[in-house]
């Protein structure tokens, strides 16, 4: 077997992330700065080992004030803990192009275990002979349950932020 060592693109690489403003619209936002290892055997999705950290302070929702805001000790206390890191535990085949990735995914040194539902794309080759893959990656997540538990109360009922974070992201891997 042919151990194969992967990296993230990030100029083909989107890490993001929904969540629910005033119970009823949602706000996107993502982590500009991020890194990935993936190693695999002979090319196999299936045995991969990924590890995946985002730095905190690249955080963007494309509103300076609330990135600042996230940056904080309200949120994500970027100065104390400025990266968030993913670790592969397991990966199931659901059929040739979706898995199940279950992984210690920790925030604010807070682990906990998720599960990312993966589309996986295969293997291309690019026109500078790259051999790449590609990953469509969906999740739910309870921020509170990761200390990230600011909010604020609505005069007509609710809160400012919601509790459930969608998890969106859009990965291009190269072959090293």
């Amino acid at each position: 077997m042919v151990k194969t060592t992967w990296a993230i693109d990030p100029t083909h690489s989107e890490i993001g992330f929904k969540v629910k403003h005033m119970m009823f619209t949602n706000v996107s936002g993502k982590f500009n700065r991020f890194q990935a290892h993936v190693e695999n055997e002979d090319n196999n999705f299936e045995t991969s080992k990924i590890s995946f950290s985002a730095e905190v302070d690249s955080v963007d929702t494309n509103n300076s004030d609330r990135d600042n805001h996230l940056r904080s000790a309200d949120f994500f206390d970027a100065d104390i803990f400025p990266k968030i890191s993913f670790t592969s535990t397991e990966i199931k085949k659901i059929n040739d192009a979706l898995f199940e990735i279950t992984g210690d995914l920790t925030v604010k040194n807070v682990t906990k275990s998720v599960v990312l539902e993966t589309e996986y794309s295969g293997l291309m080759t690019d026109p500078w002979g790259n051999t790449k893959s590609g990953l469509s990656i969906t999740g739910k997540i309870n921020r509170k349950e990761f200390g990230l538990t600011w909010n604020a109360a609505l005069e007509t009922g609710g809160v400012l932020v919601g509790e459930e974070i969608k998890l969106i992201s859009e990965i291009q891997l190269i072959k090293q």
